[in-house]
């Protein structure tokens, strides 16, 4: 792999094109079939914004192992582009904002080193479970061992979305995963049952614990559900949880070649996974991080802790705790202010020739550009901008997250600004 200078990488960028579909390039790119380059000035500097398709769901067939719902993940193509581009193998690749570990397990898969940073502890309880698939013979042992109690009962009301019968199961799963981790005896199975069970506990099809509700990764609250349940004349089935976890471990398996369960078993083996501020990482070492791929939260667009009420009461995790350590600035400023602390300790950890890909949006329906706000935040670290890659691709109903058909209380388009730590 050769490593791109910064003059060498803007010429890739504003060359790329799709060599297995050059026949069907979007119409938005130049009658060459190049990097459309416009400009911006940001902290001083003309920054120059690369626009293309840079990645799609059809040119690389994500593994099927990222099929972990979290709200306001990105697509595993992402950093996959970036991690080719920029890393070798045996490289260490870092997320400070790692969400459900979509980075870290790209770069798992990709024979990388990884860490993996978020102050919501769900983080890692849905990410380090993936660096060690299990056999479906082994976990399926293992959910027969779990007693079930009929009459366990949740401490709150769970009844507009569980059944008497499913809600047994699933308090009977909790108390036996919190019983291992109490006595020591959690093991990689206990926490891949975790991890399945966590994704599992609300959604809109059989393959999820609840009743129908919306969206799959997220809780609504109470009341809210019990308006659906109304509305919809339906009330809670029964749902064999077992079978469930089952299920849904042979489809996050079903892809995954063994030299990818090798990779991620060597990754996760030395991996770091850490919960606390971004700005404070002193287990990390300094000038160790060639890559950082991460996208942190957007202003206060995204509620985690209101979010995930349901996953913390799962994994008895206090959810107040993390509405008061997760960065829900309202205010541009305020958000910057936390940024370029988190940029300090960012410079710090890159080694030289190492770089910072931070991925960030319009928000406030297209109002505010937050790649804007960042630019001159990682130039004032000590970093070099070498630009903003603005992926554009077509659209589908999951995916407007990408594109200007999006809620306006979201993210209309997907920015990537890249720094880059020059050598000394």
């Amino acid at each position: 792999m050769t490593f791109f200078t910064g003059n060498s990488l803007a010429a890739y960028l504003k060359d790329f094109v799709f060599l297995e579909e050059t026949e069907n390039l979007p119409p938005f790119l130049s009658g060459d079939g190049k990097t459309r380059t416009e400009f911006i000035r940001a902290g001083g500097a003309d920054i120059p914004l690369y626009i293309n398709e840079f990645w799609t769901s059809r040119q690389r067939q994500a593994s099927s192992v990222h099929e972990i719902s979290y709200r306001a993940c990105f697509k595993p193509q992402l950093p996959r582009f970036l991690i080719e581009l920029l890393t070798e193998a045996g490289d260490t690749v870092y997320d400070p904002f790692s969400g459900r570990g979509t980075t870290v397990i790209e770069a798992g898969l990709l024979n990388r080193r990884v860490i993996a940073n978020d102050v919501n502890p769900l983080s890692r309880i849905l990410a380090e479970p993936r660096f060690f698939p299990p056999s479906v013979d082994d976990l399926s042992v293992r959910l027969a061992e779990i007693p079930m109690d009929p009459g366990a009962r949740a401490e709150l009301d769970l009844s507009m979305f569980y059944h008497p019968d499913t809600e047994a199961e699933i308090v009977s799963i909790r108390d036996y995963l919190a019983r291992r981790q109490a006595g020591g005896l959690e093991d990689a199975l206990d926490r891949w049952i975790r991890m399945v069970a966590t994704n599992r506990l609300t959604g809109h099809s059989k393959g999820f614990f609840s009743v129908y509700t919306l969206p799959p990764n997220q809780a609504v609250s109470r009341e809210s559900q019990r308006q659906i349940n109304e509305k919809r004349n339906q009330k809670p089935p029964y749902r064999d949880t077992k079978a469930i976890i089952r299920k849904k471990s042979i489809s996050l398996l079903r892809n995954l070649s063994a030299v990818q369960a090798e990779n991620l078993l060597r990754a996760g083996t030395t991996a770091m996974f850490l919960s606390g501020d971004a700005g404070k990482t002193s287990e990390i070492e300094s000038g160790s991080v060639q890559l950082l791929v991460t996208s942190p939260p957007f202003l206060d667009i995204v509620q985690y802790s209101k979010d995930n009420w349901l996953r913390c009461w799962f994994n008895s995790i206090d959810d107040s705790a993390i509405a008061a350590n997760i960065t829900m600035a309202r205010k541009v400023e305020e958000w910057s202010t936390v940024m370029q602390y988190a940029f300090k300790e960012f410079f710090r950890i890159i080694r030289p020739g190492g770089w910072v890909c931070f991925e960030v949006g319009e928000v406030r329906n297209g109002k505010v550009n937050l790649d804007e706000a960042i630019a001159p935040i990682g130039i004032e670290a000590g970093f070099a901008c070498e630009g903003i890659l603005v992926n554009m691709q077509e659209f589908t109903k999951t995916s407007n997250i990408w594109g200007v058909k999006n809620n306006a209380g979201g993210t209309n388009t997907n920015r990537i600004v890249l720094f880059h730590k020059k050598h000394a």
